[in-house]
């Protein structure tokens, strides 16, 4: 799928023509009702049950068990020579991040100013380029002496993640900028794949953030990012450092409830409600899936969250959620019928109260990794990621992953898709301060490039990969109470097109016959009167 410039006024009327076409033949093509309220007979689940809101379940503020350090976090490396990032992401120019910030900073006189965005994932390393930088909470371990919770990151994930929604370099030459750089970031540390369960009688350990020699992992089951987060590669920009980063994982992204690590879809809900409760931020990023085979149930942690996100939405808190990665034990959901997945992610799942991001490469196509499904909601860039260097001490940025060794991978997932658009519902937030939480996401959807789709969406993109220029400036009829007028279906007045009557035929082909007869009647009599005229004689000409 490429996404291509916005058609010109000359195109405009053929363009409406066909999306009025599309409409009214859309309830053919798309037979929603019949799966959207509820689960097919089969018993796999499109959409999710009804909310329970009896599993809502209150925030406890710390893990819900015994965590401990089971590999090395991410580190510098002795790796690279010295590379400084200076270069642009591919992404920041294809939505054209810079005219959209200049669209608000007119408008409010900052970028984000006022918003804060959180983020739940692995935690937030401190960077001199993320200025903004609050605590959130700890949901793992028992933060370091003197050390606020959600601001360790062993795994390197979520520090990437915020420096996408809000860095803001202090170097001129660096391209690299978040899309919201003065909005505030709340890190909530909720997973990590470099804890494990602590089995022992004793006090949950504090975190790690030392050095040693990275460990390998098992690609996990679902997705946040299809290639290891903890970035690696690149050096500090304009921090001439002589090395790069490791991570202290392998392949895979940030999945919840894997085997052996920190993170469980109750804390999840915990943290979830206890923002809303608080009132802690304006939008919640969530790069972070639990994935697992479609079966027609719903798991108590699954309702707990559904409950959750259904509770802080109606605060009127915009909830984001990566759409997920394909792996070996994540199929991508690739059946002929989009309305019995193969997979179910959770939170995208819960599309009535999440905006779920799947991922476009950089010719504009879906990302293979990204899953497909009726949740998804838009799309963003998401791969040959840029963002923070996620090591603790580090002063640039990274664009680069090492899986085990010297072996460099680029940065790229779901994971990094969605705070795209967690910055971008900051940018909303910020220049439309009466939107609700779903004026916001409806502003983001009417205006992304929708694909060619019954309905303006498919099971790939969503609505389309976003617009944040169109976002921060179209005005949306929906928005002002003046649905835009839907003409009425004109009924064709001709007749039949094979009536079974042969009266018509006769009638023309008895005039077509008339009409030859007596044409060749004429031809006849002229020439006759030519034959018999009287020659003229000499005498008469002289």
């Amino acid at each position: 799928m490429a996404v291509g410039r916005r058609f010109g006024p000359a195109r405009r009327t053929t363009t409406a023509v066909l999306a009025g076409t599309i409409g009214l033949l859309a309830p053919l093509a798309v037979a929603l009702p019949s799966w959207a309220q509820q689960a097919p007979a089969d018993g796999y689940y499109a959409t999710p049950p009804p909310v329970d809101m009896g599993k809502l379940i209150a925030d406890s503020g710390q893990p819900d068990k015994k965590y401990k350090p089971s590999k090395a976090c991410v580190q510098r490396s002795t790796l690279g020579q010295n590379i400084v990032l200076k270069t642009r992401p591919w992404g920041q120019d294809y939505l054209q991040i810079d005219k959209a910030q200049e669209i608000v900073k007119a408008a409010t006189g900052s970028v984000g100013g006022g918003v804060k965005v959180a983020v739940v994932d692995t935690g937030v390393t401190r960077h001199p380029w993320l200025h903004n930088l609050q605590s959130g909470g700890e949901y793992v371990a028992t933060p370091s002496k003197g050390q606020p919770g959600g601001l360790e990151d062993c795994d390197g994930h979520g520090t990437e993640v915020a420096g996408i929604i809000a860095a803001k370099p202090d170097d001129p030459e660096v391209g690299f900028v978040g899309v919201a750089p003065d909005a505030t970031i709340v890190s909530y540390r909720q997973l990590s794949e470099n804890y494990e369960p602590d089995t022992s009688t004793s006090t949950p350990p504090a975190s790690n953030t030392g050095g040693g020699t990275p460990s390998s992992n098992t690609p996990p089951s679902g997705s946040g990012s299809s290639l290891p987060p903890t970035s690696g590669g690149g050096g500090g920009a304009g921090s001439g450092d002589d090395d790069q980063t490791s991570p202290g994982q392998s392949n895979g992204g940030r999945q919840l409830e894997k085997a052996g690590t920190a993170g469980t879809l109750k804390t999840l809900a915990e943290i979830i409600r206890g923002i809303a409760d608080r009132k802690d931020a304006d939008v919640i990023n969530m790069s972070v899936d639990n994935c697992r085979t479609a079966n027609g149930s719903i798991t108590e942690g699954e309702q707990q969250v559904q409950a959750a996100v259904h509770y802080a939405a109606a605060a009127g808190i915009v909830i984001v959620a990566a759409a997920g990665n394909a792996t070996d034990t994540c199929p991508q959901n690739d059946q002929p019928d989009a309305r019995k997945p193969k997979t179910i992610v959770t939170p995208p799942w819960f599309a009535d109260d999440v905006l779920s991001v799947g991922a476009i490469d950089q010719t504009g196509s879906v990302a293979q990794f990204s899953v497909h499904g009726p949740w998804v909601g838009v799309a963003a860039p998401g791969t040959q990621i840029i963002s923070l260097d996620p090591a603790e001490g580090s002063t640039g940025l990274a664009n680069l992953t090492f899986e085990s060794g010297d072996k460099a991978s680029e940065i790229q997932g779901t994971s990094f898709a969605a705070p795209y658009v967690a910055g971008l519902a900051a940018l909303v937030k910020a220049k439309y301060k009466n939107l609700d939480a779903k004026g916001i996401i409806n502003r983001i959807k009417e205006t992304a490039q929708h694909p060619a789709a019954p309905g303006g969406r498919d099971n790939f993109v969503g609505y389309g990969v976003i617009d944040p220029v169109a976002a921060l400036t179209q005005s949306l009829p929906s928005e002002i109470g003046n649905q835009a007028p839907i003409p009425a279906p004109q009924l064709a007045q001709l007749p039949p097109s094979n009536d079974r009557s042969s009266t018509p035929m006769i009638v023309a082909l008895a005039g077509t016959g008339g009409g030859l007869v007596a044409l060749l009647i004429t031809l006849f009599v002229m020439r006759t009167i030519r034959r018999n005229r009287p020659a003229e004689t000499g005498d008469a000409r002289r």
